[in-house]
């Protein structure tokens, strides 16, 4: 099994920092009792530019759930497809010859879903397995080439894509004051990334997947995910999150690891989701990583912000075509999300 082609799509609205701020400061400044805690929070995330869904005056004009939604489904069809088509590109094969396509989000719904959509869209087989998930957020991106490994590992005759979508700005909540929503609306960003993976017997290029590891976190729940009302996805976001990073992961990573006679420092590149500057921090104090071992993860959290389940994907596209490890060279692709549950890929470049 082969990771043969990652690609990234992004809206063409790109915003400063500053400029995202402004906006939602003109909204919020007469509901906060202390206005400068939304400036505040915004420079401390780590983030400069994001891409957003529609322009800023857009979101003005929408009231309802409904309208974000709807806006989610035309952006959704259109990124998936170009990071889609990017992505089967660059593994060197057709839309045709594409046999399951596993589709992950968090940030909105369809049904048909997306992915059938595409279907139609991009004339894809009408015998593709579709495997649409919701409710994994920020692990999706590692859990949906894990579920895509899998598939391939049973046909190995076969094509598997994983396609993720997140618009995290179509989320946003105006009357939610919560400290959560004020973080968010400063972290999270918009943007689709595709992975392609080819089975033994189909490809010819690219890392192999070598292993998978799925954790649960029992009782977890209320540590990330939303609360879903009339108005949309409310964002629940604990401070728990770095904690849960530091009192897991190392175990986590060392028990994967060990069952295949291997040592953290057997690692050479590491392939982490970009939680936020209190995450990435955690990570790096957990495994005890050398300097600049995330600075891929670090550089898109900068760049693009947190995409929940793409940014993973788009930190994998950002190493295996401008920071490609040698052959041989072991890595670790890994990201946390609601449930709380971890997980873990093991790659040989």
């Amino acid at each position: 099994m082969r990771i043969t082609g990652v690609a990234t799509a992004f809206p063409p609205n790109r915003y400063s920092q500053q400029e995202i701020f402004a906006a939602l400061g003109r909204n919020w400044s007469d509901k906060l009792a202390k206005p400068q805690v939304l400036e505040r929070l915004h420079s401390r995330v780590g983030v400069e530019h994001r891409h957003l869904a529609l322009t800023i005056p857009e979101y003005e004009q929408m009231t309802t759930w409904g309208q974000a939604n709807n806006a989610w489904i035309r952006a959704a069809e259109e990124l998936g497809e170009k990071a889609l088509c990017r992505a089967l590109h660059r593994a060197g094969i057709s839309a045709a010859e594409l046999d399951a396509l596993f589709f992950v989000s968090v940030t909105g719904i369809s049904s048909p879903s997306i992915d059938a959509r595409l279907v139609n869209r991009m004339k894809l087989s009408p015998n593709i397995k579709r495997i649409p998930i919701f409710g994994l957020g920020c692990v999706a991106g590692a859990a949906g080439i894990a579920r895509a490994a899998d598939y391939v590992k049973a046909y190995p005759d076969h094509n598997a894509a994983l396609l993720s979508v997140e618009l995290c700005s179509l989320t946003w909540q105006r009357d939610d004051m919560s400290v959560a929503n004020l973080i968010s609306s400063g972290l999270f960003g918009d943007g689709a990334a595709a992975v392609v993976i080819s089975g033994k017997n189909k490809a010819q290029h690219g890392p192999r997947v070598l292993a998978t590891r799925s954790v649960f976190y029992p009782d977890t729940q209320d540590v990330m995910g939303w609360d879903i009302s009339e108005k949309g996805f409310r964002i629940v976001l604990s401070a728990d999150v770095p904690r849960m990073v530091n009192e897991h992961l190392r175990g986590d990573v060392d028990g994967f690891l060990g069952e295949y006679d291997l040592k953290r420092s057997d690692i050479g590149t590491w392939i982490m989701h970009t939680g936020g500057p209190k995450v990435l921090e955690a990570t790096e104090e957990a495994l005890e990583l050398p300097e600049g071992a995330l600075a891929p993860s670090w550089k898109c959290l900068n760049e693009v912000g947190n995409l929940s389940s793409a940014s993973v994907l788009v930190v994998l596209e950002d190493i295996l075509h401008h920071h490609r490890p040698e052959p041989g060279t072991l890595s670790v692709l890994a990201a946390m999300g609601p449930g709380f549950c971890a997980e873990l890929v093991l790659l040989l470049w």
